[in-house]
């Protein structure tokens, strides 16, 4: 027998991890975004990578378990880890110098990172575009906008044939978004 994938086993452990969790809106479980994240990277952005998807599904494990570095390491490799860590963020900083040590850390990251921001940045922008009229404020949409160009700014500064074509995604859905 072979062993599973590297994308099948992440799906299983970050399915386990987020297993009691819920998005935002309280009733989508949360699994829903890596799943989705790790689709666009491989759908809409066309990157088949095996170390992107792997992160892209376990992207949010060390920020909202009790998940660390050397657990990611030990299953996945090395490399899935930094990717990982790379889009994690340093919550026990403030909110300011936390964003502007994430977004140097992502300027420095593998470009797989780059592109899992990205994709999280593509699903976070569709969920709010798709979400219910009422529910979320145009504050949230902007803060939103405002995250997916700083992701869109940190990604375009590297060269990679996978990066292009996220950016350019991500533009034209901010861009179908703000009505630009």
């Amino acid at each position: 027998m072979q062993p599973l994938p590297l994308w099948q086993r992440a799906a299983s452990y970050a399915a386990f991890k987020h297993r009691h969790q819920t998005r935002k809106d309280g009733r989508t479980p949360y699994i829903a975004h890596p799943f989705r994240v790790a689709m666009t990277v491989r759908d809409v952005f066309d990157c088949a990578d095996p170390q992107a998807l792997a992160a892209a599904l376990l992207h949010d494990v060390i920020e909202d378990t009790t998940t660390d570095y050397d657990d990611i390491a030990d299953l996945f490799g090395e490399g899935v880890a930094e990717i990982v860590s790379a889009v994690t963020k340093a919550m026990h900083l403030p909110e300011r110098a936390r964003e502007a040590e994430y977004d140097a850390r992502l300027a420095r990251a593998p470009w797989q990172a780059r592109l899992i921001k990205l994709a999280d940045a593509y699903d976070n922008l569709s969920d709010a575009h798709t979400s219910p009229p009422g529910t979320l404020s145009a504050d949230h949409m902007g803060r939103t906008i405002e995250r997916a160009e700083r992701a869109i700014a940190i990604a375009a500064a590297a060269e990679h044939p996978a990066l292009a074509r996220a950016v350019r995604a991500v533009q034209e859905l901010v861009a179908s978004l703000s009505g630009r």
